[in-house]
């Protein structure tokens, strides 16, 4: 016979009990994490939640017509995957005084994967439909540095 974990006789999992699934519910995310400015963040699944130790992930918002502030996310391998809207992840790239802004625009399905140290921000031009991301990090928790401005991330001194 098998139980699920919201059985009202099935003892609920601490978060760190490392030797079951845990279940993590649409309204269980947690909006205490690292935010920047122009977006909300949601966390679920992560040390706190459920004893994660290698692992970060949850969900990002930009409403309709937002941009978020530029940031980056330390030492931490971001990927990304649409679920709804088409927001834009921007960042620079160049040489001296050629550097300019590169905008990917996405779709529903796609998947962005964002560089340790790269300074970035996301955008939301749709001036209805609120854009919706779901994010894995290759941290344990959220790391979010927020930035004046972005800039060309040095491969030879990635801490810029």
């Amino acid at each position: 016979m098998s139980h699920d974990a919201f059985h009202p006789d099935f003892p609920a999992a601490s978060p760190a009990d490392r030797s079951r699934v845990h279940h993590v519910r649409a309204d269980e995310l947690d909006a205490g994490t690292a935010q920047t400015p122009g977006m909300r963040r949601l966390a679920a699944i992560t040390g706190k939640q459920v004893g994660a130790e290698k692992l970060w992930m949850g969900q990002t918002h930009v409403s309709a017509s937002t941009s978020s502030g530029n940031h980056h996310h330390g030492d931490s391998e971001t990927a990304i995957y649409v679920v709804s809207g088409h927001p834009e992840f921007v960042f620079a790239e160049g040489v001296g005084d050629a550097v300019e802004e590169v905008r990917i625009r996405t779709s529903p399905g796609d998947y962005i994967f964002v560089p340790p140290f790269v300074p970035h921000r996301e955008e939301n031009p749709d001036e209805r439909e609120e854009a919706v991301v779901v994010i894995a990090r290759s941290t344990q928790e959220a790391i979010v540095v927020n930035l004046p401005r972005l800039y060309v991330l040095d491969p030879e001194s990635p801490v810029s």
